[in-house]
């Protein structure tokens, strides 16, 4: 019996284009109440000390489809903050989940099992601003002197802080969340705040130019194979330090060289180049081998590198000529997915991580956006609402939220945009700059994100909006930019699984 979350019909004649796809608002919405309002899956137990992280994905994807508002309460998302702030930690940063909190009885002796999370200390901000908090009640100054101590002498960061010793992982994913919670907590100004010490900048650039690839890619570490998930890592947390070749620190053309600091890509061609490569036609194992036998190399047999879709020049003139007389298929490149690594199947969350990072580098119409979007649509979007990971999968929260934010920054009319670097909608990312205490560190005309700030530049909205201070424009209707589960998972702490 065919699945029935399959998509394709054979039935098709040769050059028939398929309807356009739709985003199924009422089911997503749906299936984000769901999680919201309602307990999860048995299977999400194990993540439970992740909760930190659905919390986040949760009400942002809610924000996203900006029904966050009608279907919550100013008392339900007051809450919803009160959680947050339960969990943070008295020596600086956010727990993960409240089942490390000790209370009163937290004494010298236990207190090693109860470490904040950097991780969880990145969603916990970004969920305080999706909810409109203004981070008053952030221990900001406990919290900067807390990541200053997370930094390894080679410039990444680990995950938490036990008996002064850094433990975790030491990839891209750390120095995303730790570069992430000193931008939202200070800017990109260098040097002490406040009489609190920074981070040591020049050496987690170094540290990521470290882990660049041969073909252009970042690795979780030197000589590691070049992976699509810590290269976005490492994409966004360069632009919230402002140290992409672009910024406004690098790129300061009144600057003698000599004077301008490290850039975090040695090679910017290479990297859009090898993040252009991502984007395949290969979607699933039937598409690995050579089913019909002749070789033609289409994505009707999908089993080496001509379904990739490449930048001009590839394949070369004589790999056309090869193959100029074969057959082709009628369902060439209807869908074109994303992987994260050469030579492996599409994978629906790797549509954000490649699609993100392009967007980062201001070269989002690289990637084909109508055949991702069919890709998402019609292969992942499931019946129920939510993303599912490959084709016929059930949905998880980590790709439906991923899912979500590849179509909003693709301008999916439904969507709110997306800032690509927070992974927030703008709207929320909008709020940072309006946070009163944090004026006073980044001075009143600091837009966060270097001296123009990202917001803006790349290719804007979509045409036929318009868009006017305070609001954000959206199928032709402008509305203020105020401040503001179910299925099966993919662990939280796998990363980019």
């Amino acid at each position: 019996m065919p699945s029935p979350f399959s998509r394709l019909s054979p039935a098709l004649e040769p050059d028939t284009q398929l309807a356009e796809p739709s985003f199924d608002t009422k089911r997503h919405v749906t299936y984000w109440l769901r999680c919201l309002k309602t307990f999860l899956p048995n299977v999400y137990t194990a993540n439970d000390s992740n909760r930190m992280t659905f919390a986040f994905f949760v009400v942002s994807a809610l924000d996203l489809l900006d029904c966050l508002v009608p279907h919550t309460t100013a008392a339900e998302r007051e809450g919803y903050a009160q959680w947050i702030y339960h969990c943070q930690h008295p020596a600086g940063g956010f727990r993960a989940f409240p089942g490390t909190d000790f209370g009163e009885r937290r004494s010298a002796q236990n207190e090693c099992w109860d470490p904040a999370n950097l991780p969880a200390t990145y969603f916990a901000l970004a969920t305080l601003l999706v909810l409109g908090d203004d981070l008053e009640r952030v221990k900001r100054r406990e919290c900067l002197a807390w990541l200053a101590k997370l930094q390894r002498p080679d410039g990444g960061f680990g995950e938490t802080l036990v008996n002064g010793r850094i433990e975790g992982g030491s990839d891209t994913r750390f120095g995303y969340c730790a570069t992430g919670v000193r931008w939202i907590l200070r800017g990109t100004v260098e040097g002490p705040v406040e009489g609190v010490e920074d981070v040591n900048v020049d050496q987690f650039v170094q540290c990521v130019r470290l882990s660049e690839t041969y073909d252009g890619g970042i690795s979780d570490a030197p000589f590691h194979e070049a992976h699509a998930g810590f290269t976005y890592c490492a994409i966004s947390a360069l632009s919230f330090v402002d140290r992409l070749p672009h910024g406004a620190k690098t790129y300061d053309q009144n600057a003698r060289e000599d004077d301008r600091p490290l850039a975090g890509l040695s090679d910017l061609h290479a990297t859009i180049r090898w993040l252009a490569s991502r984007q395949t036609a290969t979607l699933d194992e039937d598409d690995e081998v050579d089913t019909n036998g002749d070789e033609t190399d289409t994505p009707s047999t999908c089993h080496d590198a001509h379904t990739f879709v490449r930048l001009r020049g590839f394949p070369s003139e004589q790999g056309e000529q090869s193959y100029k007389e074969r057959p082709t298929s009628h369902l060439d490149l209807q869908w074109a997915g994303f992987n994260g690594r050469c030579n492996k199947l599409a994978d629906m969350c790797y549509a954000f991580w490649v699609g993100a990072s392009l967007d980062v580098l201001h070269k989002a119409p690289i990637a084909s956006r109508p055949r991702s979007r069919r890709y998402l649509l019609d292969r992942t979007q499931h019946p129920a609402g939510g993303f599912a990971k490959h084709p016929g999968d059930p949905p998880d929260i980590y790709h439906s939220y991923l899912g979500l934010a590849a179509l909003a920054l693709m301008r999916e009319p439904a969507l709110k945009p997306l800032d690509a670097v927070m992974c927030v909608s703008v709207a929320a990312r909008r709020c940072v700059d309006g946070l009163r205490w944090r004026r006073s560190i980044v001075g009143e005309g600091g837009r966060g994100r270097g001296e123009e700030g990202e917001e803006g530049k790349g290719e804007g909205v979509t045409k036929g909006t318009e868009r006017t201070e305070g609001t954000e424009a959206r199928g032709g209707e402008s509305r203020p930019a105020a401040p503001s589960s179910a299925g099966t998972t993919a662990s939280a702490s796998d990363g980019f699984a």
